[in-house]
């Protein structure tokens, strides 16, 4: 049969420099090192330093991508303009109440970024803080990152990355006067204010970790911060914030699978840090203070689904933690807030979240619930800054319900509806199905599925199907709203979210049934998904295209190899691909920490051959795949872009089908793609034209 999107001729073709190492009596043999620049971390800041006979090769794969999706054009223009005409574009958030002020960011008509403005609580003149657009105009790439208004309300700290390379650069800006300080920190991380002349940050090194805290009294110079906190092991990433009680600086030190907190009292911010519970094994736990105690969200006492205790904050360490909420298996609890007279969690079980709470003092099985009632949706949480507040304000969302934000009175149980997302061009939820329904894998795991398609979408294997998943760290994929996915499914797709192994969607569990050599369950898990959307008539064999990005590309890129029979296409945005070489890299700024994910492969033999056995460059094998399109990022410290380079150089050669292959490099930009609420959409709309024409349909 012939394929639906064929290869264009004259295919790039990567030179083979072979190479050699050798590990645990194994030797791996790799063609394409190469495309790994030596000044790598020069080029992520400045792509234009990338070598020459690198940038050429990404190059032509761009221009082959070019021609091959020429023909789709038009389509991805009428898509861009579907999609934008779904965004509401003078549009702002719901008031944020912070002191004597509210907090706004606004977008107006045309505009790629927001204001962020403030008026007086009780109605007033607003002042703009930052116009982001203003920043970015003479920007390629412009990411906001932190921004944190001092206790006073008198400074503003913000910070912002402009190649994509997650570099950030710190001002400090009067509030008064709207002009910054003549402060300039660089590669800073997290930031958080003592009082309004003090401010502790956390810097990156060359290796991207963050991995100190300083701080910095306004009016001096950089060089005369103070080193706060420094973290010694390269597999801990240091963050910090001010607690919403306002009493404490919290520096969190900690891996995927541990972690270790240290508080500094606001109003004495030249005290050491103080310890809680020095690091241990696998123990995981998080903080919020409330009055005299800590509030302690943690997985101790093999609380395989985490439970909340309680100790003084005078004796914090873990020998003074008290139950509080009780481990419950298969609740997973999510995260805890802590008001003054409240303490909020959420919740999840069998993939559905909820929202609980209960007043301080009151025993905790009189907690109440905040109920919904559609088959699937996701919530968010936006809790208040202020610690005196009996509200909470939550988003809801479903995949056929636009996010609607309330806020909610603890105390009488009602709750507002603040603001529903609008849908300028138009949108009726009742046009659309959400279902979740049950996948068995290859063990007899339960896989929940969440599913999007139109009403008129006819079940009877005939549509196609875009099927998506992550399966990694413990991150759960919500059943949220897209105004973007509506592109696919008024076409006929129908949409599939897996919940596979990997998240925390079924608990804890349902996490560490994915780590170490138990990482190809995640891959079992997709699988089945497909073979249930088969079977039960909602697309065909051969008719899915799968999509997953980063820890999601690992996922598109195992299964590319283990089933390509069931695919009519796979996208795989910025993929963790060449997951051997790389967790063998202790060099490279992520690679310590992934070893509680992954295993360590330099030390241990069990663990190299575990990873060996799944690496989706190291399993390409000589058999037909589907058509496949692949994006990369030069800027990109997460996934470098030699990664995915690497495997299509790979694939190209080794492969035994006709249908296309490309390589899209964004040459200016990192992980996320392009910033903009307007320009990413242009990422999409090149996805959802390629899926189009990967299942056969017309897409002149």
């Amino acid at each position: 049969m012939s394929p639906k999107f064929p290869a264009l001729p004259n295919a790039p073709i990567a030179r083979q420099k072979p190479s050699q190492a050798t590990f645990h009596g194994v030797t791996l043999c790799d063609d394409y090192g190469w495309l790994r620049a030596d000044n790598w971390q020069e080029a992520m800041r400045d792509p234009d330093k990338l070598p020459a006979d690198i940038k050429t090769y990404l190059q032509e794969e761009n221009a082959y991508y070019d021609a091959a999706m020429k023909d789709t054009t038009g389509l991805q223009d009428r898509l861009i303009g579907e999609m934008r005409g779904r965004i509401k574009e003078d549009d702002e958030s719901v008031p944020v109440r912070n002191g004597p002020y509210s907090y706004v960011m606004r977008y107006s008509q045309g505009d790629e970024h927001p204001r962020y403005v403030r008026m007086p609580r009780e109605g007033g003149d607003e002042t703009v803080l930052i116009d982001v657009n203003a920043e970015a105009k003479d920007q390629d790439y412009f990411h906001l990152g932190g921004i944190v208004t001092s206790p006073g309300h008198s400074l503003l700290a913000w910070s912002a990355d402009t190649n994509g390379s997650e570099f950030y650069r710190l001002r400090i800006r009067d509030t008064q006067t709207g002009q910054d300080l003549p402060h300039m920190l660089e590669d800073v991380g997290s930031i958080a204010w003592a009082n309004e002349k003090t401010l502790f940050y956390v810097r990156v090194d060359e290796n991207h970790r963050p991995n100190k805290v300083f701080k910095h009294v306004i009016g001096r110079d950089q060089a005369d911060d103070v080193l706060v906190y420094e973290e010694t092991d390269n597999r801990y990433y240091v963050g910090l914030g001010r607690m919403r009680s306002g009493a404490f600086i919290e520096i969190e030190t900690g891996m995927n699978d541990e972690t270790e907190v240290w508080v500094i009292p606001t109003d004495a911010p030249d005290t050491p840090p103080q310890l809680i519970e020095a690091r241990s094994e696998g123990i995981e736990y998080s903080i919020e203070h409330q009055d005299d105690r800590f509030l302690i969200l943690t997985n101790a006492d093999d609380a395989l689904d985490f439970k909340v205790m309680e100790a003084p904050i005078a004796t914090p360490s873990r020998a003074h933690w008290k139950d509080l909420l009780p481990h419950q298996a298969g609740r997973m609890i999510i995260s805890i807030f802590a008001y003054k007279d409240w303490m909020i969690w959420i919740e999840r079980e069998n993939a559905l979240p909820r929202i609980r709470f209960v007043r301080k003092g009151q025993d905790i099985g009189g907690a109440e619930s905040i109920a919904f009632d559609e088959e699937a949706y996701g919530l968010g949480a936006m809790p208040s800054v202020e610690y005196d507040t009996g509200s909470f304000r939550f988003s809801y969302t479903s995949p056929t319900t636009p996010a609607e934000i309330y806020d909610y009175d603890l105390a009488s149980t009602k709750r507002v509806l603040r603001k529903t997302t609008e849908i300028p061009s138009g949108h009726d939820p009742s046009d659309y199905v959400t279902r979740r329904i049950m996948a068995p894998s290859h063990d007899g795991a339960e896989v929940p599925v969440t599913l999007l398609y139109h009403t008129s979408t006819a079940l009877d294997g005939s549509a196609p199907c875009l099927l998506y998943g992550y399966g990694s760290y413990g991150a759960s994929m919500p059943a949220t709203f897209s105004s973007n996915r509506l592109s696919l499914v008024d076409r006929g797709f129908v949409y599939a979210i897996a919940h596979i192994r990997g998240g925390e969607e079924k608990g804890r569990a349902w996490y560490e049934e994915a780590k170490f050599g138990k990482k190809p369950n995640t891959f079992h898990d997709f699988i089945g998904a497909g073979e249930k959307l088969i079977a039960d008539g909602y697309t065909a064999k051969g008719n899915i295209v799968i999509s997953g990005g980063s820890a999601g590309g690992l996922l598109v890129g195992a299964v590319l190899n283990m089933r390509p029979d069931l695919l009519a296409g796979a996208i795989a945005d910025v993929p963790f691909v060449d997951v051997l070489n790389t967790i063998l890299d202790d060099t490279l700024p992520l690679t310590p920490g992934e070893w509680s994910q992954w295993g360590n492969p330099i030390a241990s033999k069990e663990a190299f051959d575990d990873i060996r056995g799944y690496s989706p460059y190291d399993n390409v094998s000589a058999q037909d795949y589907p058509a496949m399109l692949v994006t990369a990022g030069v800027s990109d410290p997460r996934v470098t872009y030699w990664e995915p380079a690497k495997w299509v150089a790979k694939l190209r050669v080794t492969k035994t089908d006709d249908n296309i292959l490309m390589l899209r490099t964004n040459m200016t930009s990192g992980h996320f793609g392009k910033s903009g609420r307007f320009a990413a959409l242009e990422d999409a709309a090149r996805s959802y034209a390629f899926a189009m024409k990967a299942v056969g349909m017309d897409v002149s």
